[in-house]
Formats: C-alpha cells, structure tokens, sequence
C-alpha cells in the first residue's frame, strides 16, 4: 500500500512504520486498556492471585496495531495478507477465550490452533518452494510437500502452544518474544531470506516494545491469549520464511523449554500413562520461582540472557 507511494527508501520507511507502531500500541495501553476484559487470578498459577482484576487481552491492541501497520508500511502480496489475516484469527481466538467467564477447553483451543496451523501451512506451501537450507550446516535439499506441510504444522502448532504457556510471568513472554523476532531478523539479514518479509519484524518488536512498559514487574496488564498465541503463531511463520525450519528451535529454544516441557508431561500423562518431571514444576517458569526461590526479575533477565546468548551463537555460526 503506502510502501509503495512514499517517496523514502526502504529503510526510512521500515523506521516510520515502527515508530508508528511503538506510539499508537503505547497510546491504546494507555488511555484504552479500562476496556479490555479483567484476569481472574489463574488459581493454579503460582502467584496467580496477584493478577486478578489486572486488564487481561493486551494483545487484542498490539497485534492489531501490527497488523494494520504491516498492511500499510511493509511490501505486501497475497501471500504476506494471508498470514496477517490468519494472525488476526489467531489473536482472536484468544481474546474471545480471554473475555469468557469460563476458559475454553484445552481440546478446543488446540483444535482452533491446529486448524490455523493448516491454513498457514497451505498458504506457506502454495507460495513458496519446499526446499530447506540447514542454516547452520549450509545443507540444502528438497523435502517432499507432503512431509514439508506435516513439519509446518508442527512446528506452528508447537509454537503457538509453547508461547501461550510461557506467558505466566510479567515482561518473560514479551522479553523472550522480542530476542527470538531479532534472532530470526538477524538469519534474514545475513542469509538474506525473504527480506521484503524482514519489515513485519521489527514493527512486531516495536508493538512489543510498548506493550512491555505497561507489562513490566509490576504489570498494569497482560497480553493473554490474544498475544501470545498470535507472537507463536509468528515466529513460526519467521522460521517458514527464513527457508529453514528447524532454525525454529534454537531461536525459540527458551518457549519450546518453558511451555513445552509442560505440554510433553501432560500428553505422555494423559495419553500414554507415562510420568516423566515428577519433581518438576511447569511451565519451567513456575519451577525457578516456586522451587529455586528465583524473583519475577530474576527469571526474566536470565531467560532472556539464555535465549540472547543462543541467538548470538545461532548468528555467528551461520
């Protein structure tokens, strides 16, 4: 849209775009977040109770504010407005479950995210060729579309859910969110992936940014479902477009240990009558805090310093 009419470079525009997300996401926080629904205190969070009648849903604001500035700002195509569309489902799927009295069952919300998954697979693989490069072996080779669909699924849907539980803490999903969006942004910038795509980040980051002055410990409010849902959804579809999947791991290794370790007992539990972590508390935020005696800051700046120490090694490797 406006990406192309502007007379700036590219690079002016991008810094537009993410001032404008920053200032109108920081104002919505501000003057808007009365109407934004009230948390409940998560009674099996540990120190849930803390948070009750804190505005719940902030993601409704900031992945909106995203949204509306990368369909102006960024260089957009069919494919690039499909996923915006998809994360504006998946963000509200989550406000809804954040605005309901009584949360939305586990099968329902992981159906609903399955079903993203899907489309955003389909989308990705309509688009774009099934050739993966190991970006850190500089290996390429082709994957079937099948098996390529099957992996994206996964790994959107992995993602989606692992964001979702490592959203317990003030400032953790946000902080971790933003490291793991420059990770990625820094593969784009040096394997020079899909850089008309590379915009969408940083605008996401400065949404973030914002979000996080009103989120830090003490935190006025909290993105909910409606944000972590919708960042999971995107970072998985940064490590679509970077051309390398599995790339997906080591810039979200701090997500997929925090929320998934939770995810993987509960199945194997529930599935399979197989008790592993018996000793162990999750989502992992849960076990710093409650059992190692770890502060709320404490467990975001050195989350955040393990996936910033992994980012950089991912970086410098490539």
């Amino acid at each position: 849209m406006l990406y192309s009419v502007l007379p700036f470079n590219p690079e002016y525009t991008t810094f537009i775009a993410t001032g404008l997300g920053f200032v109108i996401t920081f104002l919505l926080m501000e003057f808007a977040a009365k109407y934004l629904p009230k948390d409940g205190g998560r009674a099996f969070a540990v120190e849930g109770e803390k948070s009750a009648g804190k505005p719940r849903g902030a993601g409704l604001y900031f992945i909106a504010v995203f949204v509306f500035v990368s369909a102006l700002f960024s260089p957009m195509n069919t494919e690039y407005g499909f996923y915006l569309v998809l994360i504006l489902i998946a963000m509200m799927t989550g406000f809804l479950d954040d605005a309901s009295k009584s949360p939305w069952g586990e099968y329902l919300k992981g159906a609903l995210d399955l079903v993203v998954a899907i489309l955003v697979a389909i989308v990705f693989l309509v688009n774009n060729s099934s050739e993966i490069t190991l970006s850190l072996f500089d290996k390429s080779f082709v994957m079937p579309k099948v098996v390529y669909g099957i992996l994206a699924v996964i790994v959107i849907w992995a993602s989606i859910n692992v964001t979702n539980c490592s959203d317990g803490v003030d400032g953790l999903s946000g902080s971790v969110g933003i490291i793991s969006l420059l990770g990625f942004y820094s593969v784009f910038f040096k394997s020079g992936a899909a850089k008309s795509f590379a915009p969408m980040i940083l605008i996401l980051v400065a949404t973030l940014v914002a979000y996080l002055w009103f989120n830090a410990t003490p935190s006025r409010l909290m993105m909910g479902d409606a944000g972590s849902r919708a960042l999971g959804l995107f970072i998985a579809i940064c490590a679509l477009k970077s051309g390398d999947p599995f790339i997906f791991i080591p810039l979200a290794l701090v997500f997929i240990l925090d929320g998934g370790l939770g995810l993987l007992k509960v199945f194997l539990l529930r599935f399979l009558k197989i008790h592993i972590l018996k000793n162990v508390r999750t989502p992992l935020h849960d076990q710093v805090r409650k059992v190692w005696g770890w502060s709320n800051t404490q467990c975001v700046y050195r989350f955040c310093i393990i996936q910033l120490v992994i980012c950089a090694v991912v970086f410098f490797l490539i």
